[in-house]
């Protein structure tokens, strides 16, 4: 499961994790949740799932939306998972044509840099803000 913010969508990861229990057929060994974008690598439950479907302890991997595992990539990680033995089942599979799924992949491309840079801005007028305060040093910058 993964929702992009940190804060404010526990109700989302909540109502993931109820979809991906009450269809699941087979024993549910682990749950995986990230609190990051879909662009990141370097996410902790991903990481944990990698491993865990490396040691061979998860053999099928669920996610309600592909995007939940990653924005981009996710044949990569298809093959990864197979290369281990494991498969991936997707709830709602992306029904979009050739066009329909570029656009939306550029869509989300520009929502999500533009979302980082308006997060860098903002980051970089709270540390401006609280070094003319005094609040923090210049060296804090």
């Amino acid at each position: 499961m993964r929702v992009s913010g940190s804060s404010g969508q526990e109700s989302s990861l909540e109502a993931q994790e109820h979809e991906l229990r009450t269809t699941s057929t087979g024993e549910v060994v682990k749950v995986f949740r990230d609190r990051a974008s879909g662009l990141r690598e370097d996410r902790p439950g991903l990481n944990r799932l990698l491993r865990a479907v490396a040691d061979g302890s998860v053999t099928v991997v669920r996610v309600t939306h592909e995007d939940r595992l990653a924005r981009f990539g996710v044949g990569w990680l298809k093959h990864l998972l197979a290369v281990h033995g494991a498969t991936l089942e997707v709830l709602h599979p992306n029904k979009l044509g050739g066009r329909e799924e570029l656009l939306q992949d550029f869509a989300s491309l520009v929502t999500t840099f533009a979302g980082r840079l308006y997060g860098m801005r903002s980051a970089e007028n709270r540390r401006r803000l609280l070094a003319e305060s005094g609040q923090c040093q210049a060296s804090d910058r």
